[in-house]
């Protein structure tokens, strides 16, 4: 008899993550505390980069609740619960509405569509896993006012924190990110006393093991025609010179179209949150710089 898939997902979860990474821990420890201190940064994204939006996100997991691949349909829905009451204490800037996806009005599911916020199942990936059995019971999606923080429920991670908005503003992004991480954290805390799940060697521990260490992945859509023309191949390359991850538009399978690219860190374990924003932003500016230079050499 076959072990569920649960198990073979969570097993090979752990063998990856010891096998992908175990050069990059030997040589640097998370460093899990360090979204509040914006001195660090240098700089930010040149204003005159054709930057579409920026995006922030990382995963959390709270202590004590199983991981998407294992998770019960009770544990999933004591997630949702914890963090349905706890978001009722958000307050200002991140003050909002959390949407159940089950019994979720037309009107509400279509206007979450519109803003680009509603995930919705059918990801191969997640499906074999085992993280989308009881759908869409349990799974939400909570987002403030102005539509700047948002918050997935129980997709592939128990929680998406997410900060966003138009242009390139990627410090302005950075910080509420924060402010929201903590706001989720703290409240979480205050309704049942458990804290995110956190080793003090991998870092946040995540469902997928791509995501061990910060689990952040920040990311601008910026047009670069000069790089197009030059060629993808040669963009992907200079991409890995700078430690960033070019995307198409569509997400991380949803191919390539026109000359906007979604450019992010590549790294997530082994480094401070502060260094891989400050990585993206420095990356970002550098493929702008050249960017013009080969529009110029293309006659564009």
């Amino acid at each position: 008899r076959l072990p569920p898939i649960s198990f073979l997902f969570t097993s090979t979860t752990v063998f990856l993550s010891k096998q992908w990474y175990q050069r990059r821990v030997r040589e640097a420890v998370v460093s899990t505390q360090s979204t509040g201190d914006f001195s660090k940064l240098q700089g930010n994204v040149n204003p005159k980069a054709p930057v579409h939006s920026t995006r922030i996100r990382v995963g959390r997991s709270i202590d004590g609740f199983g991981l998407s691949p294992g998770i019960t349909k009770e544990q999933r829905l004591g997630v949702e619960k914890l963090f349905s009451s706890a978001s009722k204490k958000f307050e200002g800037e991140l003050a909002g509405t959390y949407y159940p996806l089950t019994g979720m009005e037309e009107k509400v599911r279509q206007q979450l569509v519109d803003d680009h916020f509603l995930f919705v199942s059918g990801d191969p990936n997640l499906k074999v896993a085992g993280m989308e059995r009881d759908w869409p019971e349990g799974r939400g999606i909570f987002h403030n006012d102005k539509k700047t923080f948002l918050v997935w429920v129980n997709e592939e991670d128990q929680l998406r924190i997410i900060s966003m908005e138009k242009g390139g503003d990627v410090l302005g992004v950075f910080k509420r990110l924060a402010s929201g991480i903590k706001a989720v954290g703290d409240s979480v805390m205050a309704e049942c006393g458990k804290g995110f799940m956190l080793d003090e060697k991998y870092g946040y521990v995540h469902s997928c093991p791509t995501n061990l260490g910060t689990g952040m992945r920040a990311s601008v859509h910026i047009d670069l025609p000069g790089w197009t023309k030059e060629g993808v191949d040669k963009l992907k390359a200079r991409c890995e010179e700078l430690a960033l991850q070019p995307r198409g538009t569509r997400g991380e399978s949803g191919g390539q179209t026109g000359h906007t690219y979604d450019i992010s860190n590549k790294h997530r374990l082994g480094y401070s949150e502060i260094q891989l924003v400050q990585t993206m932003i420095d990356g970002v500016n550098k493929l702008y710089d050249e960017d013009v230079a080969l529009q110029k050499k293309h006659g564009l």
